[in-house]
């Protein structure tokens, strides 16, 4: 059985930073793309970063470039979505997924297993 577990969100003023983590089990995830996705209130959920199998490939999407990071930790079986420079608008459910593709994915329909989700919240 697949399980993601996402932690490290929180309410943080804007131009401030956030971490978030995935604790995954029960796949071999360092076979395994993984990605992270984001849903606003009254939005339909965005793709915002994903990371290849080994961690050489990453992909993010536009309105997140050189503010986010992801990375991973192949021996924790743990991706990491580094935040910075915040806003407002980057407020939303943040979900870790994985997907049986080498990655990285920037597709989210492409991914199988999804966490349950971490609020982060951005203050004006």
């Amino acid at each position: 059985q697949v399980q993601l577990l996402e932690s490290g969100g929180g309410l943080v003023q804007a131009g401030g930073s956030l971490r978030l983590s995935c604790s995954a089990s029960g796949r071999i995830f360092s076979n395994s793309g993984m990605g992270w996705s984001r849903q606003a209130p009254g939005k339909e959920g965005e793709f915002v970063a994903a990371i290849s199998w080994s961690g050489g490939g990453t992909d993010d999407a536009e309105d997140v470039k050189g503010r986010f990071t992801i990375s991973r930790d192949n021996a924790k079986d743990t991706p990491y979505l580094q935040m910075n420079s915040l806003k407002p608008e980057d407020t939303a459910v943040y979900y870790c997924a994985t997907t049986p593709y080498h990655g990285p994915v920037g597709v989210d329909r492409w991914y199988d297993y999804w966490g349950q989700g971490t609020q982060v919240t951005v203050s004006s």
